[in-house]
């Protein structure tokens, strides 16, 4: 269950985090799970496992095995929920049919679901945390290590990132901006919490 303050949300949260690569929804989101003390489930764990089946695989496998990263993701968050536990789940959810998944993921657990997207408004600041990441221990084959990466990566999803999220509580943060982390966290813990006592829950 997720408390703050003198409140607490009385069924599972599913706090998924939106953002592109590079926004700092990874940082917020651990920070969030040790805040909470929730399982965070990574969706880049999850593909960075398939790495051997990639390099043995054709070309086309890389978006089956995508895929089949945000299907693990999906079911080990299904298993938490049943079990009454909340989540963080940390993946772009680049695509609406993600958020659709999750929808049912809620609905099928008795689970409030909320979003945080992580949106840098300073592209500047973006650009030198992606490229910084880029460098360092944190790169991963399958994340965009530079600009140019990352603007090829967001032509590919042609605007489609975009979308209505309908009645799904979220909320966006500028994470470009001078903020401690923990202001961040509490900024959400509020958020949910609000959430519940409107009663988004599916």
């Amino acid at each position: 269950m997720v408390k703050g303050g003198e409140k607490q949300v009385g069924v599972p949260v599913i706090i998924a985090m939106k953002g592109h690569p590079g926004t700092g929804k990874s940082t917020l989101a651990s920070s969030l799970a040790s805040s909470l003390k929730i399982p965070l489930i990574d969706k880049d764990d999850v593909r960075d496992c398939t790495v051997s089946i990639q390099n043995s695989s054709p070309a086309t496998a890389s978006k089956l095995l995508n895929d089949l990263s945000y299907d693990v993701v999906w079911q080990i968050a299904s298993t938490q929920l049943r079990l009454g536990l909340s989540v963080i789940i940390d993946s772009p959810l680049s695509r609406r049919a993600h958020l659709d998944r999750l929808v049912q993921v809620a609905s099928s657990t008795g689970s409030l679901l909320v979003i945080v997207e992580c949106k840098p408004l300073d592209e500047g600041v973006w650009r030198r945390r992606l490229e910084q990441r880029g460098k360092g221990d944190q790169a991963s084959w399958h994340k965009p290590s530079t600009w140019q990466d990352l603007e090829r990566l967001l032509e590919g999803y042609g605007g489609s990132t975009d979308y209505d999220v309908g009645d799904v509580p979220k909320i966006v943060l500028d994470t470009s901006v001078a903020v401690a982390v923990d202001e961040l966290v509490s900024r959400v813990v509020d958020f949910v919490v609000s959430s519940a006592c409107t009663g988004y829950h599916n």
